[in-house]
């Protein structure tokens, strides 16, 4: 059988979890999972709360609502970018989304066809990739460079009469970097001249280091007719179940969204949605201390991997969610993963999810998400990568 769904990879998270079937973690060894960014804490009871009341009182939690979204919603998230970014947009310029997956989805079938492209930054989100190969759009790798960062110059020279956008991640997924203003700024001017779409997802946007103020582009002049932002309040608010995302850009793009989200989803999750609105208007205390609890983990988790050097890791990229490391053995990082998973029980992901199939490099790379992991844990995690690196490189000495 042939079909759009098999012209890609299977789900990755899953293919990674299911190399756990039929294995036994000890009480002395528990597995450490740092596979999977999405929170595992239940939202804050407050929160909680609030939805619950919604379920309870209001019939609007139980009807479909708007297609782009609870109006109420909308104008908070509005009034949130006008904050957050500067911007003058109003509620008109937001769509509500079933996650942040949906919102990149919908921006592609709004302004791409089969037989166009995109180009995607490498390593990439490998949801992005999946869905572009499903609905026949090429992906064009741009690959980073040592410092994890895109470069615009050679975007540029990738760009063709049937591009229809660039698509950045900032903070990065998977290699946690935060891009920085002048960079954002190169590739706005640059999908602005070639009149295509800059995508720009920032579902990590909440453990920005810059949270207050992630970027200056929505303060350029008529940015909403280039610059697609697609946001995630799932780590925000830990409503990951709840599959609540949005988009902000032109109203007139809005209006072919539309049309996808109609036959897709009809509506977002009303409840989903009121706790987003909830939190928008009631949790940004709480949310400022899980991006200092998350700046804390990521600054401990850098000064930790200092003592991975003597046996060859080095760390390439940390924040937001994320630290993307390189690992010293000959074998690939798919190997060494399922490896790492066996010996030392270290759930990650292999650098060969995030790239195309043929490209060597990420066969040294390897994912770990540390946000479910305190810093104890982290201690724990180093110790267990050089307990099995050494076991690695000296097999018979036991050195």
């Amino acid at each position: 059988m042939t079909s759009r769904a098999a012209r890609t990879f299977p789900a990755p998270i899953k293919a990674a979890h299911d190399w756990m079937q039929e294995m036994e973690f000890t009480n002395d060894t528990p597995l450490i999972d740092v596979s999977q960014a999405a929170p595992a804490d239940i939202p804050p009871r407050a929160l909680r709360d609030a939805m619950a009341q919604f379920v309870l009182e209001e019939k609007e939690a139980h009807l479909y609502g708007p297609i782009l979204g609870m109006t109420r919603l909308r104008s908070a998230m509005a009034t949130h970018c006008m904050e957050a970014y500067r911007s003058d947009i109003t509620a008109d310029h937001i769509a509500i989304t079933s996650g942040c997956n949906q919102a990149f989805c919908a921006a592609i079938a709004a302004i791409a066809d089969e037989g166009d492209n995109v180009i995607l930054v490498t390593p990439w989100y490998f949801n992005h990739k999946m869905w572009l190969d499903i609905i026949g759009i090429k992906t064009k790798a741009l690959f980073c460079g040592a410092d994890m960062l895109p470069d615009p110059n050679t975007a540029a020279a990738m760009v063709s009469r049937k591009t229809r956008a660039i698509c950045l991640v900032s903070p990065n997924n998977p290699a946690g970097i935060a891009y920085p203003d002048h960079l954002l700024h190169a590739f706005f001017d640059l999908a602005e001249s070639h009149g295509i779409a800059l995508i720009l997802d920032e579902t990590y946007k909440d453990f920005h280091p810059y949270a207050a103020f992630p970027h200056s582009l929505c303060t350029r002049k008529n940015a909403c007719d280039t610059l697609i932002q697609l946001f995630s309040f799932s780590k925000s608010y830990r409503l990951t179940g709840h599959r609540v995302g949005a988009i902000a850009t032109a109203p007139k793009l809005l209006r072919e969204i539309e049309k996808f989200l109609d036959t897709v989803s009809i509506c977002p999750s009303q409840v989903g949605q009121y706790g987003a609105y909830w939190g928008l208007l009631h949790l940004s205390d709480w949310l400022s201390e899980q991006r200092a609890e998350m700046q804390k983990r990521r600054e401990y988790l850098q000064s930790e991997f200092s003592k991975l050097s003597d046996v060859g890791w080095k760390l390439l990229g940390a924040g937001g969610y994320f630290a993307y490391v390189e690992q010293p053995f000959l074998q690939s990082s798919d190997k060494i993963a399922q490896i790492l998973l066996q010996k030392a029980a270290i759930l990650c992901l292999p650098g060969t999810m995030f790239v195309p199939s043929d490209v060597n490099k990420a066969h040294t790379q390897l994912r770990i998400a540390f946000a479910n992991i305190g810093c104890d844990e982290i201690e724990i995690l180093i110790q267990r990568l050089h307990k099995f690196s050494l076991a690695l490189a000296y097999p018979s000495t036991g050195k």
